[in-house]
């Protein structure tokens, strides 16, 4: 009896958070297809029936973060992207550059784990993480004060400086300085975000 279109579209969905947390932890060439139907509980011959190749699978991967792990990361973190104003500025800069953010390694944000990767890798993947980054800054820009000048070039500043934060704290081999960096990340952001 052949599966539903539920069950197929529950086995894409489960293979797609399963690569994305296995390219969190080790990159994208470090990853097999193997690998990943193996975290799934698959085998490898399943994922044809899903994905042309791994690029495909990791543009997937890269994309289902906004909707997927970064939508519950949100939620818990009481981040209302469209209407939270300036409080939800403030959150999402707390809680991007937040311990807990670094420490979560299969649930980190893309643009924090996979840069270098995403530099090298097909247009569709580039464009799945160039799409995360626009909605980060339009998170920021939606919820800037009203009276702000210049929202977009702030909103853009606000994501480097959370993204460059983490990425830094995340590469280097001294948690006090990973440390003094999420901070100075923070008050930089707080500052010219005026909230």
């Amino acid at each position: 009896m052949p599966y539903t279109p539920e069950h197929k579209a529950a086995v894409r969905l489960r293979i797609i958070e399963q690569a994305r947390i296995l390219f969190n932890r080790h990159g994208f060439t470090e990853v097999s297809i193997d690998q990943i139907m193996t975290a799934a509980g698959l085998t490898r011959g399943g994922f044809y029936n899903h994905f042309r190749n791994k690029d495909e699978l990791y543009a997937e991967a890269v994309a289902s973060f906004l909707h997927g792990r970064g939508k519950v990361w949100r939620d818990e973190a009481g981040i209302k992207p469209d209407i939270g104003g300036p409080e939800t500025v403030r959150a999402m800069i707390n809680s991007y550059l937040s311990s807990d953010h670094l420490d979560d390694l299969d649930g980190q944000c893309p643009l924090i784990a996979l840069p270098s990767d995403v530099a090298r890798a097909t247009p569709r993947a580039r464009e799945s993480f160039k799409q995360l980054l626009l909605a980060m800054t339009a998170l920021f820009e939606n919820n800037l004060p009203e009276n702000y000048a210049e929202k977009h070039q702030t909103a853009l500043a606000l994501s480097a400086v959370c993204v460059g934060g983490m990425v830094l704290s995340r590469t280097v081999d001294d948690p006090t300085l990973a440390i003094e960096l999420r901070n100075a990340a923070k008050q930089f952001a707080f500052k010219h975000s005026s909230v």
